[in-house]
């Protein structure tokens, strides 16, 4: 908080005249910006994307290897219960030759096929569940497959970046010191205010001149008597059509003298 107020203290120190001509200064710097950022392209986004691909595809192949996991685990339990309902027939069909009528080795009868419809269940959901297995495992190798192909094109892609950023660090690191300067100027309602039109335009273009008597940024004409209050440069003047802040052309004329 206390920096942002020191900011418009040393922002008040200077005359609007010269706040306009550091919102000239800092637009030519941050289209100059803009330009290297546009030799990236759409890197830096499918970068992103690919990121975010990657890092789905590892969710989805642990998520498939952990249902895997209870599949296996699933069908040891069956075949456990297979094991069990063996040993409980067995025991049956011996206390069938010790029985003392036929209500008791009916009773085991009926406990002996009761115990062989929970094998074949079991065996049924074994063999489900290695079907099961079978399929994942494809969507497995089908995901790694996919991910190794997105890991080499993610590599490319970052190399690619980083070369770019390389070549253009230093001249970045000066506009972006320059960009400090010149906002160190201006005060944080205007500041605001040109960071929302360069938002809202689509080439950037927050302030411009004004070039055979029409806006630098839409082209339509501007009043003589406008046009005059903008080379005075006494207060901030927008277009009417675009919203633009204008500034005078001999801002221009005098960079190149």
């Amino acid at each position: 908080m206390a920096v942002s107020s020191r900011k418009s203290s040393d922002a008040n120190d200077f005359s609007m005249e010269e706040k306009i001509v550091a919102l000239y200064e800092l637009q030519k710097i941050d289209s100059k910006i803009d330009e290297i950022n546009k030799l990236k392209g759409e890197l830096p986004l499918e970068v992103q994307d690919l990121e975010d691909e990657i890092a789905g595809l590892d969710t989805r192949i642990a998520n498939i290897t952990a249902e895997v996991d209870e599949l296996n685990k699933a069908t040891k339990q069956y075949k456990d219960a297979i094991d069990q309902s063996k040993t409980l027939i067995a025991k049956y069909e011996g206390q069938q030759d010790n029985v003392r009528n036929n209500r008791e080795f009916d009773a085991l009868s009926k406990e002996i096929e009761y115990q062989k419809l929970e094998i074949e269940l079991s065996e049924k959901r074994i063999k489900e569940a290695g079907v099961d297995v079978k399929l994942k495992k494809k969507a497995i190798e089908d995901a790694q497959e996919v991910l190794a192909e997105r890991k080499v094109d993610l590599e490319a892609k970052q190399k690619e970046l980083e070369g770019i950023d390389q070549e253009t660090s230093k001249e970045m690191e000066a506009l972006t010191a320059q960009s400090q300067r010149a906002a160190a100027k201006i005060d944080d309602r205007l500041l605001a205010a040109y960071k929302r039109i360069r938002h809202n335009v689509r080439n950037g273009l927050a302030v411009v001149t004004v070039k055979r008597d029409a806006c630098g940024g839409c082209y339509n004409r501007i009043p003589p008597q406008r046009q005059m209050d903008i080379r005075m440069s006494k207060k901030v003047i927008v277009c009417e059509y675009c919203g633009r802040i204008l500034v005078s052309n001999l801002l221009d004329e005098e960079e190149q003298q």
